[in-house]
């Protein structure tokens, strides 16, 4: 998949309000999150399906951006000490442990309400229009919201301590880790006016690489290093987690991978140009090391 984080890097930042502000130490919060960057893996996927259903990928940059504003404040919530209390995140120190707890919530809930507003802007509408921006709006705010990735953080919660059964796990890792990348498949297609099959089948394969993506994370979390990881490993098993590894074991995780992976480029099918940069990107997601 074409590496287009400098583009994305560049338009995400500018999206930050700027000038002499009293809230500069939220703001700075807020940049302290999206700097870790990671692989940027949502909004790539949001560029690259844009362009494979033959859009414009200028306009499926601003959903590109909310996706990961919103991918960002889940992480600095996620690591909160009422959540998962993580002190590292993409190896730096969580966004609390910098500013507080108090400031990296509300940097949390700032990026939220600016992915929308991201959406909603008279520019985004010029770039990908009305409709698509309504309807992106809405399909970004089912997929994060009560019934998606929130909701799956809550069956999270309510199952810390006791061994969840494989079809709650399933339901959870869907929600909680599939959803926003669903999400930002199906953003690429809708900039670039693409149909409901199309769409369809984008979200196919955003949730087997989704899933796939969580399993590996577990595989990792027991087999990998803070150092090689860049978050603590094995904080599952000390918070009492239920994980595909503690159910399944690693070597059946690891055949769950393979078939997600090779559902995930099945999916594929439904398009007609090169799939050949999401198929690698699917691999390379399976085989990742961090």
């Amino acid at each position: 998949m074409i590496d287009h984080n400098s583009r994305i890097d560049s338009a995400l930042f500018g999206y930050l309000p700027s000038g002499d502000l009293r809230e500069q130490a939220l703001i700075d919060s807020m940049r302290y999150s999206l700097e870790a960057g990671g692989k940027r893996v949502r909004p790539r996927l949001v560029l690259e399906f844009c362009e494979l259903c033959g859009g414009d990928i200028e306009a499926a940059l601003p959903f590109a951006c909310a996706v990961e504003m919103i991918h960002t404040y889940s992480l600095i919530h996620d690591d909160l000490p009422c959540m998962d209390d993580d002190d590292l995140r993409r190896g730096k120190p969580s966004n609390h442990r910098v500013f507080g707890e108090d400031t990296a919530l509300l940097a949390g809930d700032a990026l939220l309400t600016l992915a929308f507003e991201v959406i909603s802007r008279d520019e985004t509408a010029e770039l990908a229009g009305d409709r698509a921006c309504r309807l992106a709006a809405k399909t970004l705010s089912h997929y994060a919201g009560a019934v998606g990735m929130v909701g799956g953080q809550v069956i999270d919660l309510q199952n810390e301590g006791q061994r969840a059964p494989i079809e709650v796990l399933r339901e959870m890792d869907f929600k909680k880790t599939a959803n926003l990348i669903m999400a930002a498949c199906e953003l690429g297609c809708i900039a670039a006016g693409a149909d409901e099959e199309k769409r369809r089948a984008a979200a196919s394969y955003g949730e087997a690489i989704g899933i796939a993506f969580q399993i590996e994370d577990d595989i990792l979390d027991v087999t990998s290093s803070d150092e090689e990881l860049g978050k603590p490993v094995g904080s599952d098993g000390e918070n009492e987690k239920s994980t595909y590894v503690s159910l399944l074991g690693v070597d059946e995780c690891r055949r769950l991978v393979r078939e997600l992976t090779d559902d995930a480029k099945n999916a594929l099918s439904s398009f007609e140009g090169d799939t050949a940069s999401l198929s690698d990107f699917a691999e390379a997601l399976a085989n990742r090391k961090k």
